[in-house]
């Protein structure tokens, strides 16, 4: 665990919630990333959060906030790009902030089955969940050059780097809360 760095995603634009930020979305009395948090902190040794707005929101749950290096949205690659800059650790783990569900030892299994390769990622009977990885510090100038080629698709790059898929038999806890119906659906 003193080699691992937690990465959660909250960077994205919201579309498919009309806009808002996701993270900050209320679930169960209380907002989708302090799910994640919960679930995932334990799991890594140190916590950053990736956001491009309410920064102030997301920097009280005290740890600290990184934001893309551009202006342009990039999708999560460039989240990920901004926590590998200040990652210190050997590996990045990173996930999704509206996934509260996530297995509570995502982390071990990926590490256990990252073996040698630079980057594991889960997948499950439905396929890859590529938004759930852990990868080697030293991928940043891979992701640096993706972005830089105008390339978002994170798949493309994880197939690039040999990325390992390491099974998970729960797919329900992969499950994204992306709209405002799954939020509602998941209270009941």
């Amino acid at each position: 665990m003193d080699e691992i760095t937690g990465l959660i995603l909250a960077g994205g634009e919201g579309r498919r919630v009309g806009g808002a930020d996701k993270g900050l979305l209320d679930y169960r009395g209380k907002p989708l990333v302090a799910h994640v948090i919960e679930r995932f902190a334990p799991q890594v040794d140190r916590l950053l959060i990736s956001a491009n707005r309410n920064l102030a929101a997301y920097r009280a749950y005290g740890y600290p906030v990184v934001c893309d290096a551009s202006a342009e949205r990039n999708g999560p690659l460039a989240g990920i790009a901004a926590g590998l800059s200040v990652c210190e650790t050997p590996w990045l783990a990173v996930v999704p902030c509206d996934c509260p569900t996530l297995p509570a030892d995502l982390v071990e299994r990926l590490r256990a089955g990252a073996g040698a390769a630079p980057l594991a990622i889960a997948a499950t009977r439905e396929g890859t969940q590529p938004t759930f990885l852990l990868c080697r510090r030293e991928l940043l100038p891979a992701v640096e050059a993706r972005l830089a080629a105008g390339e978002r698709k994170l798949r493309a790059w994880c197939r690039e780097q040999g990325a390992v898929e390491v099974g998970f038999p729960d797919a329900a806890a992969f499950r994204n809360l992306n709209t405002f119906d799954d939020l509602a659906f998941r209270r009941e």
